[in-house]
Protein backbone atom coordinates (compact mmCIF):
# COMPACT_ATOMS: atom_id res chain seq x y z
CA UNK A 1 0.00 0.00 0.00
CA UNK A 2 1.16 3.37 -0.76
CA UNK A 3 1.70 6.64 1.05
CA UNK A 4 -1.32 8.43 -0.47
CA UNK A 5 -3.87 5.40 -0.24
CA UNK A 6 -2.79 4.70 3.79
CA UNK A 7 -3.72 8.92 4.17
CA UNK A 8 -6.99 8.75 1.96
CA UNK A 9 -8.09 5.88 4.09
CA UNK A 10 -6.95 7.76 7.20
CA UNK A 11 -8.96 10.67 6.56
CA UNK A 12 -12.07 8.78 5.02
CA UNK A 13 -12.27 7.25 8.52
CA UNK A 14 -11.23 10.34 10.40
CA UNK A 15 -14.61 11.66 9.02
CA UNK A 16 -16.66 8.91 8.97
CA UNK A 17 -15.60 8.39 12.91
CA UNK A 18 -16.59 12.63 13.23
CA UNK A 19 -19.60 12.72 11.39
CA UNK A 20 -20.47 9.76 13.40
CA UNK A 21 -19.77 11.30 16.72
CA UNK A 22 -21.67 14.63 15.15
CA UNK A 23 -24.59 12.54 14.74
CA UNK A 24 -24.13 11.18 18.28
CA UNK A 25 -24.02 14.32 19.71
CA UNK A 26 -26.98 15.80 18.35
CA UNK A 27 -28.92 13.12 19.68
CA UNK A 28 -27.60 13.02 22.95
CA UNK A 29 -28.02 17.07 23.09
CA UNK A 30 -31.72 16.74 21.78
CA UNK A 31 -32.60 14.11 24.25
CA UNK A 32 -31.35 16.36 27.33
CA UNK A 33 -33.16 19.10 25.63
CA UNK A 34 -36.40 16.92 25.42
CA UNK A 35 -35.58 16.16 29.01
CA UNK A 36 -35.50 19.63 30.19
CA UNK A 37 -38.55 20.82 27.76
CA UNK A 38 -41.08 18.30 28.64
CA UNK A 39 -45.06 17.44 26.81
CA UNK A 40 -46.58 16.93 30.32
CA UNK A 41 -50.03 17.19 30.50
CA UNK A 42 -50.39 17.38 26.22
CA UNK A 43 -53.92 15.75 26.64
CA UNK A 44 -55.20 19.02 28.47
CA UNK A 45 -52.44 21.67 26.38
CA UNK A 46 -53.73 20.00 22.73
CA UNK A 47 -57.09 20.11 24.07
CA UNK A 48 -57.36 24.15 24.90
CA UNK A 49 -54.52 24.91 22.42
CA UNK A 50 -57.33 24.05 19.69
CA UNK A 51 -60.60 25.07 21.42
CA UNK A 52 -58.71 29.09 21.96
CA UNK A 53 -56.62 28.97 19.31
CA UNK A 54 -52.91 29.85 21.21
CA UNK A 55 -50.10 27.25 19.37
CA UNK A 56 -49.07 24.66 22.04
CA UNK A 57 -45.54 25.80 22.05
CA UNK A 58 -46.93 28.89 23.37
CA UNK A 59 -48.50 26.80 26.56
CA UNK A 60 -45.69 24.85 27.47
CA UNK A 61 -43.40 27.57 26.70
CA UNK A 62 -45.81 29.46 29.67
CA UNK A 63 -45.93 26.38 32.02
CA UNK A 64 -42.24 26.09 31.84
CA UNK A 65 -41.42 29.29 32.79
CA UNK A 66 -44.30 29.83 35.25
CA UNK A 67 -43.98 26.40 37.59
CA UNK A 68 -41.30 24.50 35.53
CA UNK A 69 -44.65 22.22 35.24
CA UNK A 70 -45.15 21.62 39.40
CA UNK A 71 -49.05 21.50 39.47
CA UNK A 72 -48.64 22.62 43.07
CA UNK A 73 -46.63 25.53 42.72
CA UNK A 74 -47.80 28.50 44.36
CA UNK A 75 -45.55 31.63 44.17
CA UNK A 76 -44.58 33.59 47.45
CA UNK A 77 -45.12 37.14 46.06
CA UNK A 78 -48.50 37.07 44.45
CA UNK A 79 -50.04 33.94 45.17
CA UNK A 80 -50.26 32.52 41.98
CA UNK A 81 -51.03 29.12 41.71
CA UNK A 82 -50.56 26.11 39.79
CA UNK A 83 -48.72 25.06 35.92
CA UNK A 84 -49.55 28.62 34.44
CA UNK A 85 -49.68 30.31 38.17
CA UNK A 86 -52.82 32.01 37.60
CA UNK A 87 -53.94 34.67 40.27
CA UNK A 88 -57.03 33.60 42.23
CA UNK A 89 -59.04 36.62 41.40
CA UNK A 90 -57.76 36.58 38.01
CA UNK A 91 -59.62 32.95 37.71
CA UNK A 92 -62.54 34.32 39.38
CA UNK A 93 -62.79 37.25 37.15
CA UNK A 94 -62.45 34.61 33.86
CA UNK A 95 -64.60 31.96 35.58
CA UNK A 96 -67.81 33.98 36.88
CA UNK A 97 -67.50 36.48 33.89
CA UNK A 98 -66.71 35.44 30.92
CA UNK A 99 -67.17 32.00 30.80
CA UNK A 100 -69.83 31.41 33.43
CA UNK A 101 -68.97 29.24 35.58
CA UNK A 102 -68.09 28.72 39.37
CA UNK A 103 -64.89 29.16 40.60
CA UNK A 104 -63.51 27.32 43.56
CA UNK A 105 -59.98 28.49 43.71
CA UNK A 106 -58.81 25.28 44.51
CA UNK A 107 -59.50 23.47 41.53
CA UNK A 108 -56.29 25.54 40.42
CA UNK A 109 -54.30 23.13 41.20
CA UNK A 110 -56.29 20.52 39.23
CA UNK A 111 -54.09 20.54 35.90
CA UNK A 112 -56.70 20.81 33.25
CA UNK A 113 -58.28 23.37 35.03
CA UNK A 114 -55.18 25.66 35.14
CA UNK A 115 -54.07 25.03 31.51
CA UNK A 116 -57.84 25.97 30.50
CA UNK A 117 -57.88 29.41 32.64
CA UNK A 118 -54.13 30.00 31.01
CA UNK A 119 -54.79 29.03 27.92
CA UNK A 120 -58.28 31.29 27.70
CA UNK A 121 -56.14 34.48 29.77
CA UNK A 122 -53.28 34.03 27.31
CA UNK A 123 -55.60 34.47 24.41
CA UNK A 124 -57.91 36.89 25.89
CA UNK A 125 -54.63 39.17 26.24
CA UNK A 126 -53.14 38.28 22.77
CA UNK A 127 -56.63 39.46 21.37
CA UNK A 128 -56.67 42.71 23.36
CA UNK A 129 -53.06 43.15 22.33
CA UNK A 130 -52.52 41.64 19.40
CA UNK A 131 -49.01 40.59 19.69
CA UNK A 132 -48.09 37.65 21.87
CA UNK A 133 -45.07 39.56 23.24
CA UNK A 134 -46.96 42.00 25.11
CA UNK A 135 -50.04 39.45 25.62
CA UNK A 136 -46.53 37.89 28.06
CA UNK A 137 -46.04 41.15 29.20
CA UNK A 138 -49.48 41.37 30.36
CA UNK A 139 -49.68 37.94 31.99
CA UNK A 140 -46.70 38.38 33.95
CA UNK A 141 -47.33 42.31 34.85
CA UNK A 142 -50.99 43.17 34.29
CA UNK A 143 -52.99 44.03 31.37
CA UNK A 144 -52.75 47.77 32.68
CA UNK A 145 -48.98 48.29 33.41
CA UNK A 146 -48.75 47.25 29.79
CA UNK A 147 -51.86 49.47 28.87
CA UNK A 148 -49.32 52.29 30.68
CA UNK A 149 -46.30 51.13 28.76
CA UNK A 150 -48.35 52.35 25.56
CA UNK A 151 -48.74 55.34 25.97
CA UNK A 152 -44.83 55.79 26.42
CA UNK A 153 -42.98 55.28 23.43
CA UNK A 154 -39.54 54.35 25.28
CA UNK A 155 -41.16 51.70 26.28
CA UNK A 156 -43.55 50.31 23.69
CA UNK A 157 -43.93 51.82 20.20
CA UNK A 158 -46.18 50.84 17.19
CA UNK A 159 -47.56 47.86 19.02
CA UNK A 160 -43.61 46.66 19.18
CA UNK A 161 -41.76 46.38 22.69
CA UNK A 162 -38.74 48.65 22.85
CA UNK A 163 -38.32 48.07 26.60
CA UNK A 164 -40.00 46.77 29.74
CA UNK A 165 -39.45 48.92 33.12
CA UNK A 166 -39.80 45.90 35.08
CA UNK A 167 -37.22 43.36 35.05
CA UNK A 168 -38.92 40.69 36.28
CA UNK A 169 -40.71 40.75 33.12
CA UNK A 170 -38.08 41.81 31.02
CA UNK A 171 -36.30 38.32 32.41
CA UNK A 172 -40.31 36.56 32.06
CA UNK A 173 -40.84 37.62 28.62
CA UNK A 174 -37.10 36.44 27.46
CA UNK A 175 -37.61 32.88 29.11
CA UNK A 176 -41.17 32.84 27.80
CA UNK A 177 -40.07 33.35 24.23
CA UNK A 178 -36.72 30.82 23.96
CA UNK A 179 -38.94 28.05 25.58
CA UNK A 180 -41.62 28.51 22.78
CA UNK A 181 -38.99 28.70 20.30
CA UNK A 182 -37.31 24.86 22.28
CA UNK A 183 -40.77 23.52 21.98
CA UNK A 184 -41.33 24.51 18.80
CA UNK A 185 -37.91 23.59 17.36
CA UNK A 186 -38.32 20.18 19.15
CA UNK A 187 -42.14 19.01 18.85
CA UNK A 188 -44.55 21.66 16.59
CA UNK A 189 -42.05 22.51 13.49
CA UNK A 190 -44.58 21.29 11.54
Amino acid sequence: MNKAFKNTIAIIIILSVSVGLGYAYERIATALEKRSHPLRYAEFVDKYSELYNVPREIIYGVIKAESGFRSDAVSDSAGAIGLMQIMPATYEDIAERLLGEFAAVGLLYDPDTNIKYGTYYLRHLYDRFNSWELAFAAYNAGPSRVIGWMGSPEYIADGEIVYIPIEETRVYLQRVKKNRETYKRLYFND
